[in-house]
């Protein structure tokens, strides 16, 4: 017996399944017939594979992009100036024998050819399979799922967090070790790429990788970009392998941008708006987004909900657009009182009192908050007297403790925060007053490395120690590259922090560096 994930790991890592006998034979009868013109007009067009994302109990979205030329200069991905036909088949088998669902739609100039189909009238809580065929094309086959009914209780939910891939640092090895686990839903918490020019971020020695193009600020940059990034085998398996539900942080746009701020520059520049017009509308193009994530300029709506029957709701947070610029880097008195003034939200007003609704609001076993900065303080000090970063949720201490007292006053059963950006793994425990260690934690938050940033990393132990031993809520510390399967199930949560030993060649295996339990109704971290 060959099973299930032998053979999605094995046709997805591959990405070459319409080749094989199975599939060719299940290609010969088109769910939709072209025209004999419409054949072969292009080169392969399905360079930067197929993905899914944000699963409702009826449907998912799918997504793939034409693209022959997917590093042309002008971010068109060498298409003709005309619409395209694109066929979708959604089926129940990996060999698309059982076709229940498909369609045609039209891949437009305007949006570089990208495509995003809503799909409906699927099963709930089932796994499915998707492909798109484009003028005598066929695309790569990708494994999907749905989420459960509203009304029901499903037993489990394994989610895997990545974060921070800088394409220049290293392989993505972690992204196929991610795909080999066939998780129900991926959750990307930002910097899917980033945008400096080559070599502007080097990691030691130098880096391994090139990218093409220069800092990305024109929408044919970013377009280009975003295609550099969807070339590579290991996030297209990635991709392939579940439904993915993502936000961005600041590489997407700008290194540390806050609203309508750019990095390095205290005062709005009317030409930022331009340049995070052009960003937005190259992360939806290349995104599994629904249409309510469409940018209207330099807006765009990637705060949302998704539910897992009663088990879980996921709480996707924008902790970018909204946020009120960052307070200086120094440590003076000022910047002390200004971190700490009630009137700055990393969240704006608007999407802190969404959250703090919808927690109030929840019925699942599990709220977890997927979003992109450090949540708990993190003293990075040994001496005397706290010192924290600004970029993170420490530089905005009364807005998180606006949302840790809404765990508790909302009787919020058991939140978890899930975060990315530091290029480290954490697990915390969250109290409403980190200075007193002895309080009763409120919640966990599992932080994931990155895929390769900062390169291969490495475990200073005397370093952790030192780090921990100022702040004793962080229970687990590790600089090397990796991602974080949780496993939701109603009595328990399960962490499992994944590492690879290096990203600089190809081919790392993975080990699980620390297991965690969090008990139902029991907040804080325990060792599995």
């Amino acid at each position: 017996m060959i099973s299930r994930r032998t053979v999605v790991g094995g046709a997805l890592a591959s990405l070459g399944v319409m080749s094989t006998p199975a599939l060719a034979a299940a290609a010969r009868p088109p769910l939709l017939e072209m025209p004999m013109a419409a054949r072969r007009r292009l080169r392969d067009p399905f360079t930067l594979g197929v993905a899914s994302g944000d699963p409702e109990p009826d449907g998912v979205v799918l997504w793939t992009r034409l693209a022959p030329q997917p590093l042309a200069w002008d971010g068109l991905g060498g298409m003709p100036s005309r619409e395209v036909l694109v066929d979708w088949q959604v089926a129940e088998d990996p060999g698309l024998t059982r076709v229940v669902r498909g369609g045609r739609v039209r891949a437009v100039p305007r949006f570089a050819h990208a495509v995003h189909v809503e799909v409906d009238g699927l099963q709930p809580g089932r796994e499915y399979f998707y492909r798109f065929r484009a003028e005598g094309h066929l695309s790569g086959v990708g494994r999907t799922r749905t989420a459960p009914a509203y009304a029901s209780s499903p037993s489990s939910l394994t989610v895997a967090a990545a974060s921070c891939a800088q394409y220049e640092h290293g392989y993505f090895t972690a992204y196929r070790r991610l795909a080999e686990e066939t998780p129900d839903l991926v959750l990307h918490l930002g910097d899917y790429l980033y945008e400096m020019r080559n070599d502007a971020y080097v990691a030691y020695p130098h880096n391994v990788r090139s990218v093409a193009g220069p800092e990305t600020v024109s929408l044919a940059a970013y377009r280009q970009r975003h295609a550099q990034y969807k070339t590579d085998p290991d996030l297209q398996a990635a991709h392939a392998a579940a439904p993915w539900s993502v936000v961005f942080d600041d590489h997407e746009v700008d290194g540390n941008w806050a609203g309508l701020h750019q990095e390095h520059r205290r005062r709005s520049d009317p030409s930022f708006r331009q340049r995070r017009a052009s960003a937005f509308r190259a992360y939806y193009e290349n995104m599994p987004l629904r249409r309510t994530s469409l940018p209207h300029g330099p807006r765009m709506r990637i705060y949302r909900r998704l539910q897992w029957g009663d088990l879980a709701t996921v709480h996707l947070l924008d902790t970018r657009q909204y946020r009120d610029d960052q307070v200086s880097r120094g440590h003076s008195r000022s910047a002390r009182r200004a971190r700490l003034d009630p009137r700055r939200s990393i969240t704006g007003d608007r999407q802190e009192q969404w959250l703090l609704q919808g927690l109030g609001d929840s019925d699942a076993r599990w709220d977890v908050l997927a979003q992109q900065v450090f949540f708990a303080q993190r003293d990075r000090s040994r001496r005397p007297g706290l010192q924290v970063g600004m970029d993170g949720w420490d530089g905005y201490a009364a807005s998180r403790h606006r949302i840790l007292e809404g765990f508790e006053h909302r009787g919020v059963r058991n939140p978890v925060v899930l975060t990315g950006d530091v290029h480290r793994h954490y697990a915390n425990d969250l109290r409403l007053d980190f200075d007193r260690p002895s309080t009763r934690p409120v919640g966990v938050e599992l932080v994931t490395t990155s895929i390769t940033s900062g390169g291969d990393g490495q475990d200073r132990s005397g370093e952790m120690r030192a780090e921990r031993a100022v702040n004793p809520h962080i229970r687990f510390a590790s600089g090397r590259r990796g991602y974080v399967l949780a496993r939701f199930e109603r009595e328990r949560l399960y962490a499992d922090f994944k590492t690879v030993p290096y990203v600089r060649r190809p081919g790392a295996p993975v080990r699980t560096a620390a297991s965690f339990v969090v008990e139902d109704r029991n907040p804080g971290l325990q060792p599995a």
